[in-house]
């Protein structure tokens, strides 16, 4: 992880120190935790959200996305999609938070290491940006959601690309803005 990875990572755990805070002296009414089940079908990445409401419409939370997985390693068919995303995210609820629609903006957080999947060329690097996303939470107990949602998330990344996922041959290096399609979002959330 790069100086630029280690700032964001701390400034998200400065943020839920006060989000903590926020929520002893009684400014957070609820709080949640969610887990993305679409994100598990991308080659198992492990992922975990944590939010409180901090007003009847708003959210903040932060989030951690992590894939440390190599398939077929050491074979000719080696392919991964290595990452650790972290994530600090605000949500406006235009009903009530954690029901109904939703919109999110966050800052995040990528170093990665995807190849193999499609082409066998990989790349590598650190990635900073913004992500929004849109969605549904739809209440299916009184402590449980299951939230729907797409986003879209653009930012500058640090890479360098190499030939295959084993041979180490760089073919380029560089730095390059990007705007992606953010995750698929089918996450299961409990209201505390």
């Amino acid at each position: 992880i790069t100086d630029v990875g280690m700032g964001f990572i701390r400034t998200v755990a400065v943020a839920l120190g006060l989000l903590t805070l926020a929520s002893a002296s009684g400014l957070a009414q609820q709080w949640a935790v969610s887990t993305n089940l679409a994100d598990y079908a991308a080659l198992a990445t492990l992922n975990l959200d944590v939010s409180a409401a901090v007003h009847r419409n708003f959210s903040v939370g932060a989030s951690v996305d992590y894939n440390p997985f190599t398939w077929n390693q050491g074979e000719e068919k080696q392919f991964q999609l290595r990452h650790l995303d972290v994530d600090l995210a605000a949500k406006w609820w235009p009903w009530h938070v954690y029901s109904g629609w939703w919109l999110s903006a966050a800052a995040r957080y990528r170093c990665y290491n995807f190849g193999g999947i499609v082409s066998p060329s990989t790349e590598e690097g650190d990635a900073v940006g913004m992500a929004v996303s849109a969605g549904y939470s739809l209440m299916i107990g009184s402590h449980l959601n299951l939230d729907f949602g797409l986003g879209l998330w653009a930012g500058r990344t640090w890479y360098t690309r190499y030939a295959c996922p084993r041979c180490g041959m760089t073919l380029e290096k560089g730095s390059r803005p990007f705007v992606l399609p953010d995750n698929l979002i089918i996450s299961l959330t409990y209201v505390f």
